[in-house]
């Protein structure tokens, strides 16, 4: 009898330092996550690596990045390729693992050409997520972007509402590159199963270029004289498209011409919005992609969000940034400010 109430004992005991250890660690995350949050110093160095560098786009998803690491007390630094050129990506981003950052955050501009050297990073000991364009073979450990798929979707159905449901659309992307793909596929997708009134009679490659945009949407036009809408991908996409229709006599001056949706909120995209050149874009979070790469970096950086901490909260592998239908009605709250 002796002997089971020393066993009953030793098994309180344990439980009581299960307890208490697992209140001490609830209590050093609170302390991490809590008000102030846990912060790091100021030259733990963290890169944003993108493509087209200079473009309007990355312009939100940079200020995310930057308010996160002033709230993390941390430095940053942007590169990039200058070209929409897989190569030069490759380049700047082997410089920017010579230099062995504390993370790296990078939209890919490949789905695949360059996992070999994201894994370098990772295999390097550099934690690296990936935002708004996915590597999804590449050990990157999250990404942070749109439900691409889910936004082609939502495209899909504002066009059926522009159109009526009824007739000739077309397509200009960026095939080569995952998150296009992606939307592009949901807007087929989509209109074949729920409109089967309207047709896509066309998908042109745009090449993420204003020109090389513009000429397909007049391939588009010259083909399919009758076509009703067309779906730009991207923002240099649907001002190219805005340019072709305009010059074939249609838009908001017009009035006639397919309609256009296009993608993201740069301001030359936002003033054909405004104008009724654009019918609608779709909008980003691209500032949460910003802020929420840098504190995915930093928590992996300081062992919170990976499997050696396992009673911390896990980043997870996707992020859903969300996404905003624009049109002349909602357009001046999308201006910056």
């Amino acid at each position: 009898m002796k002997k089971i109430w020393i066993v009953y004992l030793l098994l309180i005991a344990c439980f009581a330092l299960y307890v208490l250890d697992f209140r001490a660690q609830q209590s050093r995350m609170n302390e991490q996550w809590g008000t102030g949050g846990l912060r790091g110093e100021i030259d733990e160095k963290y890169v944003m690596v993108t493509f087209q560098m200079g473009i309007d786009y990355w312009k939100s998803g940079l200020k995310g990045f930057e308010d996160a690491a002033q709230a993390l007390n941390v430095s940053v630094e942007y590169r990039g390729s200058t070209q929409r050129d897989v190569h030069e990506q490759i380049t700047v981003l082997e410089q920017v693992i010579a230099k062995k950052p504390a993370g790296i955050a990078i939209s890919a501009i490949h789905p695949s050409l360059l996992t070999a050297t994201i894994n370098k990073a990772v295999d390097a000991g550099i934690p690296v997520v990936l935002f708004d364009s996915d590597a999804p073979g590449s050990k990157a450990y999250s990404f942070l972007g749109t439900d691409n798929y889910a936004a082609g979707v939502e495209a899909a159905r504002k066009m059926a509402e522009l159109t009526g449901g009824q007739g000739e659309v077309a397509v200009v992307t960026t095939p080569d590159q995952q998150n296009h793909q992606e939307r592009t596929n949901g807007f087929a997708d989509t209109i074949a199963a729920e409109f089967p009134g309207i047709r896509i009679v066309d998908v042109k490659n745009g090449k993420g270029d204003q020109l090389a945009s513009r000429q397909a949407a007049e391939e588009i036009l010259r083909a399919h004289p009758g076509v009703g809408g067309i779906f730009a991908t991207e923002a240099n996409g649907g001002i190219g498209v805005a340019e072709a229709v305009r010059a074939a006599g249609g838009g908001s001056n017009a009035g006639s011409g397919p309609r256009i949706i296009s993608f993201d909120t740069d301001k030359g995209t936002l003033d054909l919005v405004k104008s009724g050149d654009i019918a609608a874009t779709m909008a980003q979070g691209t500032w949460n992609m910003g802020y929420w790469s840098l504190q995915f970096l930093f928590s992996l950086k300081h062992g919170l969000g990976g499997s050696s901490n396992p009673g911390a909260p896990r980043i997870p592998k996707q992020a859903d940034t969300g996404i905003t239908v624009v049109t002349q009605q909602n357009v001046d709250d999308y201006y910056a400010k």
